[in-house]
């Protein structure tokens, strides 16, 4: 085959992993509710953490970076042999991040990305992924916004690619391409949560709210 069909396929693989919506998958297994129908509905480790189970969250949060990191990691590692370059990363990041938002498996009804984005900027490179990670902790630790945090996480995710590997003119132009179109895909999910921020209705971290009863993990009411 040719190095255009492997990528192909690498591409779609990516995709279908990335369509595994590991948050309503958790919530199954652990016997909670589904994330779709509580608190925010978005299917991400942020909703699940409603559920009041901290282990699903983190399971969830794993696993949907996990699916981002993995495909990038592979053809990094093993790609060059049968022709795949910085280009096929580029896609099966881009691809498996796709498959979050829009999941075939699940009617493509997906989450906003943020822990698959990292896991894509991690396979990319560590350094990347582990600025962008502080990036989102220092700006949720200081202003208690999850959505905020993973805003400007996304903002910088492209300039740091740029110090990262451009100090050395080592920056790849589909690498940070596809890096940008998931920080204004990423901004785009977050369409909503940018109103509430804007009009001082936002829920903070830790915030009961929109928490879901303890009763295994059924939404409030």
């Amino acid at each position: 085959m040719t190095a255009v069909v492997y990528s192909l396929l690498a591409t779609v693989a990516a995709y279908l992993l990335g369509s595994l919506s590991f948050a309503v998958i958790v919530t199954r297994v652990m016997g909670l509710s589904d994330p779709r129908t509580y608190g925010s509905k978005n299917p991400g480790a942020t909703n699940v953490l409603r559920s009041g189970s901290k282990a699903a969250a983190i399971v969830t949060l794993v696993l949907d970076a996990l699916k981002g990191w993995l495909p990038v990691a592979l053809v990094a590692w093993w790609g060059k042999p049968y022709g795949l370059g910085e280009g096929t990363v580029a896609l099966v990041g881009l691809a498996a991040f796709l498959g979050h938002l829009w999941p075939v498996f699940f009617r493509f009804e997906g989450g906003k990305g943020v822990a698959t984005a990292l896991g894509v900027l991690l396979g990319i490179s560590v350094w990347l992924g582990l600025a962008t990670a502080a990036t989102w902790l220092i700006i949720a630790f200081f202003f208690r916004y999850s959505s905020l945090a993973s805003l400007v996480a996304a903002a910088f995710a492209p300039v740091y690619y740029l110090l990262v590997d451009g100090v050395a003119w080592n920056a790849e132009t589909p690498i940070a391409a596809a890096i940008v179109v998931m920080a204004l895909l990423l901004a785009w999910r977050h369409r909503e949560n940018i109103g509430r921020l804007v009009q001082g209705k936002e829920s903070r971290l830790g915030s009961k709210k929109a928490a879901a009863a303890k009763d295994g993990g059924k939404p409030a009411k």
